[in-house]
């Protein structure tokens, strides 16, 4: 199924826990750079959530998967809008309850962005090895190991895999100030991170679990960006946070 914003369609999987019957809290997540809702660890997020009794929507973002848009002309600033726009849609669903919101890596981020948006319609964050470093490092004029004057922004920055990012990608995380958007939000937070991530590097997360105001981190012994080496460990902690949370 798709959802719009601001006339481009999004791909959205909603799945129901079981049993399905009356209200339900809802989970909508948002995938990593590259990436897309059909990715292994994401969905085996999604199952530990629906486990735990919540419904979850998960989405293709903006220039990603199956949704619309070119990917070298996605921003953080669409992605937050296609992310608000998830949540108006929720919103609409007579059956849902509360509304969290998660992500892994720059979904993460966007994650964190928008509950800072919303804090007032957001029960709480479930956030997987958030880069919170992209901000930072597009100030810093490093992008993926692509070296560029901050300064003087390139129209096309080369990427990994062959892609390209519009010179728009790094004007908008230049603005952006993960700090603000982490002060404002005060409901629970819950930080997952590998230790031997070489993508993001866990220090932030330990540093954004300090910022929170009522957050839990997990630090996974031997885990990667992807969490793929201990899956149902990462299943078991959001299913217990949640599950607990719902007491």
């Amino acid at each position: 199924m798709y959802i719009m914003d601001d006339g481009i369609k999004l791909s959205v999987k909603l799945e129901m826990p079981a049993p399905s019957e009356g209200k339900h809290p809802l989970v909508i997540f948002i995938h990593g750079f590259t990436s897309s809702k059909e990715r292994p660890h994401n969905i085996l997020s999604c199952d530990a959530m629906r486990e735990a009794g919540f419904a979850t929507l998960r989405m293709d973002m903006y220039g990603h998967g199956e949704s619309g848009g070119e990917f070298k002309d996605h921003t953080l600033y669409k992605w937050i809008s296609n992310a608000m726009a998830a949540i108006d849609y929720a919103r609409k669903l007579e059956w849902v309850g509360d509304i969290y919101l998660s992500g892994h890596s720059q979904g993460g981020l966007v994650a964190a962005l928008a509950a800072g948006m919303e804090p007032d319609r957001i029960k709480g964050l479930i956030l997987r090895a958030p880069a919170f470093l992209i901000p930072r490092c597009a100030r810093e004029g490093n992008m993926l190991g692509y070296q560029f004057d901050p300064l003087r922004i390139p129209e096309e920055i080369p990427i990994i895999k062959g892609l390209t990012l519009n010179g728009n990608y790094i004007r908008v995380a230049q603005t952006i100030h993960v700090e603000e958007a982490i002060g404002r939000f005060t409901n629970p937070v819950l930080i997952l991170h590998g230790d031997e991530d070489d993508t993001v590097p866990p220090e932030d997360s330990v540093a954004a679990s300090r910022q929170y105001r009522n957050c839990r981190l997990e630090i996974i012994k031997g885990e990667t960006h992807h969490f793929d080496r201990y899956p149902e460990e990462m299943k078991s902690r959001i299913r217990e946070w949640l599950q607990k949370g719902r007491e």
